[in-house]
Parts: C-alpha cells; structure tokens; sequence
C-alpha cells in the first residue's frame, strides 16, 4: 500500500496538477464506464482515440467542410495501421496531423469534386484546440491489458504518454520497464504510439523527455 500512496500522491496527482494550472482538463479513468454518456465516450477498452472529442475538434477547426469530409478524416486518422511497423505507422499519423488530412468535397464554383486539407490540430493558435490529460485508462491489446499512469489528448488523439515511478526509483526503468513492453506488438498496445508525440518518464524529482525511438 505505501507504494501506491508515495507514487499516487507525491508523483501522480502533483502532475496532474501541473497539467490542470497549464488548461488541460483533467479526469481520472479507473472507474471508466463505456458507451455515449460514458466517462470518455468510449465503446470499448481497445479504443485509444476519443473519437467524440475528435469529431467535435475537427469540425470546430474546419467550419467550412461539410460532415462528410469530417467523417472521412475521423475515419483515416483511426484506421487500422496494425499491418505498419510502429514507426511507419507513427510517421503517417505525424504527417497528417502536420499537413492535414486530404478529403474530397463538392466543387461549388465548376461541378465535381475537389481536395481539400482539414486541419487536425491548429498550430497557430493552441488555445483552440481541445487538451485533456487521463489518468489510470486501461486499454486492451491483442492478449493483455495496460494502464498506462497519464495519457494527454490533443484533440482526442493521445499524443503524450507518461509513466510515473515513486521518488528515487531510476526513472529509467519507467522506460525499459512499462513503455517498452506497451510498445511491443504482441503483449502490449501498440496501437497507442501510432499517435505518440512526446514520451515521459518522472519520479517527481528527475523527468525525462523522448520521442517512439
């Protein structure tokens, strides 16, 4: 018990408190129920995109696009990429959330159809985007099931992941110990780092900061 105590209430709650001064909404998934009234709206444990949050997020950003186009983004941006290395995956989603996503919308002005880019996340003005940081989500693998201790969507989609240890454990093996073993296709949850931006690892003293690689 005192492990949990030390690391919940020296390390955890601290970092969500730091998160909550920055505006990010906070919520705690360790009593998560499922479904559209549900803590996170979530169908099911596998789901690592909050497609409610993102659905809303990409129609606030793209005003002029019309539902369609917002559901041809949703649908290329939680695709299955399983098929992709964890790299090759987590690159393409980088590119889409940098570019934007191509959708084809009606020609107005000569008939047909044109491309467009919808904006997934507006770099100019970070206030309009939608952050919120989830402690304790559990997320379901192809054979186990993780909690990682903080997820922080942009958007809807997890881009931060953070492990925490208690104060003065290595916080190296925040990294060689839970992050790596998320990572790894079979016994972890890959699907979480299509999306990853920022990976970090704290013991509330010492943190660092580092990218999939």
């Amino acid at each position: 018990m005192s492990h949990t105590y030390t690391e919940d209430q020296l390390v955890e709650q601290p970092a969500i408190g730091l998160f909550a001064e920055l505006g990010w909404e906070t919520v705690s998934a360790m009593e998560e129920t499922f479904g559209a009234t549900g803590t996170l709206q979530r169908e099911t444990k596998s789901e690592v995109v909050l497609v409610s949050r993102l659905r809303a997020a990409l129609e606030r950003l793209n005003p002029k696009l019309p539902p369609e186009a917002i559901t041809a983004a949703v649908d290329e941006l939680t695709r299955d990429r399983s098929a992709m290395s964890l790299e090759a995956a987590n690159r393409e989603i980088y590119l889409l959330l940098k570019e934007g996503v191509k959708v084809s919308v009606p020609d107005r002005e000569i008939g047909g159809q044109k491309t467009e880019r919808l904006r997934v996340i507006d770099w100019q003005n970070p206030e309009a985007n939608d952050f919120l940081l989830v402690s304790q989500m559990w997320i379901a693998g192809s054979l186990y099931t993780c909690r990682p201790d903080l997820i922080g969507f942009v958007n809807g989609l997890p881009l931060v992941v953070i492990e925490l240890k208690q104060p003065g454990e290595n916080i190296r093996q925040a990294f060689d110990e839970n992050i790596t073993s998320y990572k790894h296709a079979q016994n972890g949850i890959p699907s979480l780092f299509w999306y990853n931006a920022l990976l970090i690892a704290s013991n509330g003293t010492d943190s660092r900061v580092g990218s999939l690689t």
